[in-house]
């Protein structure tokens, strides 16, 4: 990501002008409960809001985003919550994801297909997943209206027909928002999900 990226993400929450959520995403609140508590990643984190909830449910989690503002955020939430967390801001493109280190890994709206190889390289033999992101269709939806930033149909199994499939779906919905969403939903395990 260019600086000028990340001084337009910082100048957006700083602002006001990005509506950060202060709820996790219900498609992750839906899974949690059927993944193993241990280390996970959240990319693309923003203020936090799938972090913050993934440390209420033990994990110990890496929080990463591209801005200052956003980490800083997330940080002072986490402080006074109570929760301890590790916050990074860092360049995703050049993201260091490491080797069979996450249990899990959580990509909710944010599309950056250079990185998905180093999602799989970052799973531990077990670990698990979760992606949520916006999908191409040609109904009047929210959300980022460059195709550049929008899934075409199945291009997520297909990215990661690798690892174990346990859920896949492609849906328009309209959130509690009122917003209209067209969304790609992906939970995948890298070896046994349990079952």
């Amino acid at each position: 990501m260019s600086e000028s990226e990340r001084l337009e993400w910082d100048r957006r929450y700083a602002e006001g002008e990005y509506r950060a959520r202060t709820y996790p995403a219900p498609f992750l609140e839906e899974w949690l409960p059927r993944f193993r508590i241990g280390r996970a990643l959240d990319v693309a984190c923003g203020a936090g809001r799938n972090a913050l909830r993934l440390a209420e449910a033990g994990f110990q989690v890496e929080a990463v985003d591209i801005s200052h503002v956003a980490i800083d955020l997330g940080r002072a939430e986490a402080e006074r919550r109570g929760l301890e967390l590790s916050w990074r801001v860092a360049d995703l493109d050049e993201l260091d994801i490491g080797s069979s280190f996450y249990d899990l890994i959580t990509v909710i709206r944010y599309v950056n297909r250079p990185m998905w190889p180093r999602l799989l390289h970052g799973l531990t033999k077990d670990g698990w997943l979760l992606i949520e992101h916006h999908l191409k269709t040609n109904l009047a939806v929210d959300g980022p209206q460059s195709s550049e930033f929008r899934l075409d149909p199945q291009e997520l199994l297909q990215a990661f027909a690798d690892l174990r499939i346990v859920h896949y779906s492609e849906i328009v919905e309209t959130e509690d928002s009122g917003a209209t969403v067209a969304l790609a939903r992906l939970v995948a395990c890298k070896g046994n999900p349990g079952w």
